[in-house]
């Protein structure tokens, strides 16, 4: 992993931006941070630990993910997301919602989702996952006038919360093979797969050269997009947190970011079924 390293290091070494790092490879158990405890704005990222919260509350009988929810004018949000333009009573499954709001980071979506299980239940999730430095606190594009804190987040906190959904240690191994394949489905991929190759699959039967289970979050000058790669027989997770520049600077770092850790897993498995040392 040093060459990676090396590699992202001077990405973001003149970037003029601050950055938290976490990654992984689960293959070689080898880990590279860069100020991996420092807190971030959460933005969208926040709504992983909102969807294993809804898991956990599906796993536990409070409802089934074919349960239906109508659609208020009063949830209706900007930002991201096809939901504030739909018409108020349209009934959404909750799994739907959650479709929603990780592919589509449909805020109205996640605020139905935090209504759904509670903001105490989401704060406890993040607990249990040991995700300490993590918080959560308020409702999406809604911000009370006297409020409590930001939601925030570090790389590490989320690396680990990524290790353990792809260890199949959250909930059960079921719910975590639910919540990497909705990721799978990402729409929103203009940060870290955005240099990535095409990830057709070839013949008939066989799996695809690569895929990243992930989510973005951005607001104006907040980039972040945590994922996990899978690349060919490889492994990695990746957090990668970004605040302080120009949205089209950090779009085209995350870019680099993103193919450095391809090229990285790609050549080491190719080196791998060659049986080179």
């Amino acid at each position: 992993m040093n060459q990676l390293k090396v590699d992202i290091q001077a990405i973001i070494e003149d970037s003029g931006g601050e950055w938290g790092i976490a990654i992984e490879d689960l293959h070689t158990n080898e880990i590279f941070t860069e100020q991996a405890d420092r807190p971030f704005y959460a933005a969208s990222i926040i709504k992983i630990p909102i969807m294993i919260t809804v898991f956990k509350r599906y796993e536990d009988g409070a409802f089934t993910l074919s349960d239906k929810l109508s659609l208020k004018r009063e949830d209706m949000v900007g930002g991201s997301g096809v939901l504030q333009h739909m018409t108020p009573g349209t009934p959404l499954t909750i799994y739907d919602l959650l479709m929603l709001m990780i592919i589509q980071s449909d805020n109205t979506a996640t605020n139905m989702l935090i209504d759904l299980v509670g903001t105490k239940e989401i704060q406890q999730t993040l607990d249990t996952i040991g995700a300490f430095n993590s918080k959560f606190y308020n409702k999406l594009m809604i911000v009370p006038v006297q409020k409590e804190g930001s939601n925030i987040i570090t790389a590490n906190d989320m690396t680990l919360l990524l290790k353990q959904l792809v260890n199949g240690q959250i909930i059960s191994v079921h719910a975590c093979q639910q919540m990497i394949n909705i990721m799978k489905k990402q729409q929103i991929r203009e940060s870290l797969p955005g240099k990535l190759p095409p990830s057709e699959k070839g013949r008939i039967g066989t799996p695809k050269k690569w895929e990243l289970a992930h989510k973005t979050g951005n607001v104006t000058k907040v980039r972040h997009d945590v994922g996990i790669f899978y690349v060919g027989n490889r492994t990695l997770i990746a957090s990668v947190l970004s605040q302080g520049m120009n949205d089209l600077v950090s779009k085209e770092l995350f870019h680099d970011i993103g193919l450095a850790i391809f090229n990285y897993l790609n050549s080491d498995d190719q080196t791998m079924k060659r049986g080179c040392p």
